[in-house]
C-alpha cells in the first residue's frame, strides 16, 4: 500500500493506493474483505458500482454512498473515504482549496463519455476552485493495443496526445495522457502520476494483462 498527500494550496486529501499484496477489496471479494478494507483505512468507504460512465454520486457521511452505479465520488465533508476499485482503468484522486475533494474511475469509455469533467463540475458547485489531481496504477500504453476506430474518436475528443504505440510497435491508447487532457479540458490540472503499470507488474491486479477477477482500490479521505 502507498500513502500520500494530494495538496492544494492550504487544503490536502489523504490517499491510499493498494496492491495485490493488500488482497482483494473489489465489491464481488471474498471471505475477510471487511478485515482487509479496515487494514486500508478503518471505517465505511463510499463506493460506487462502477459502469464506465459520467455519474456522479456526492457523500455526506461515512459509508453514505455503497452500491449506487456511477464512476465518481464527491465530498465536503471531513473524514469521508472516497473508494473505487481498478484492475487497469485510472483511479484519479482530486482536491481543491476549499477542502473539496473527489475519486473517479476512468476507463477509455468514462473518459469518452465525461466522467472527469462531470467530477470536476461537480466539484465546482460544491465550491471548488482550483482543483489538482493524481493518477494512480493503471495500465499504460506500452501495453494497452487498442482498436483503430476506437482511437479515432477518443483522438478527436482528447486530443492527438493520447495516440501511443505499445511495446510491440502496435496502435496503443495512452490513459494518462487522455486523463490529463480530460483534466486540462475542465481547467483542472495532473500534478502527480505514480507510473506504475498494473499489466507489466505483478504488483497490481489486471484484468487485461492476465485475467484477474481481483481489484485494487484508491481510497481518498477528506482532511
Amino acid at each position: 500500500m502507498i500513502s500520500t498527500s494530494l495538496r492544494s494550496s492550504s487544503k490536502s486529501a489523504h490517499v491510499l493506493w493498494t496492491g495485490r499484496l493488500d488482497g482483494d477489496l473489489g465489491i464481488a471479494a471474498g471471505p475477510g474483505l471487511d478485515e482487509r478494507r479496515g487494514a486500508v483505512h478503518a471505517g465505511p468507504w463510499a463506493w460506487l458500482r462502477q459502469v464506465h460512465g459520467a455519474a456522479v454520486a456526492e457523500v455526506d457521511t461515512p459509508g453514505g454512498v455503497q452500491g449506487t452505479p456511477g464512476d465518481a465520488l464527491v465530498t465536503t465533508a471531513p473524514g469521508v473515504a472516497l473508494a473505487v476499485f481498478t484492475a487497469d482503468c485510472a483511479p484519479v484522486a482530486l482536491a481543491s482549496p476549499e477542502g473539496v475533494v473527489g475519486l473517479v474511475h476512468a476507463g477509455w469509455r468514462g473518459l469518452e463519455a465525461g466522467v472527469i469533467d462531470a467530477a470536476v463540475g461537480a466539484m465546482r458547485r460544491l465550491g471548488a476552485t482550483q482543483v489538482v489531481a493524481a493518477l494512480g496504477p493503471c495500465i499504460r500504453p506500452a501495453c494497452y493495443d487498442f482498436g483503430a476506430e476506437d482511437l479515432d474518436r477518443l483522438a478527436s475528443l482528447l486530443g492527438p496526445a493520447v495516440r501511443a504505440r505499445t511495446a510491440a510497435g502496435h496502435p496503443a491508447f495512452d490513459l494518462p495522457a487522455a486523463v490529463a487532457s480530460a483534466l486540462a479540458r475542465c481547467g483542472g490540472e495532473l500534478v502527480a502520476d505514480h507510473g506504475g503499470c498494473t499489466a507489466c507488474s505483478d504488483e497490481w491486479f489486471s484484468h487485461r494483462a492476465r485475467g484477474d477477477v481481483g481489484r485494487q482500490a484508491t481510497v481518498v479521505v477528506a482532511a
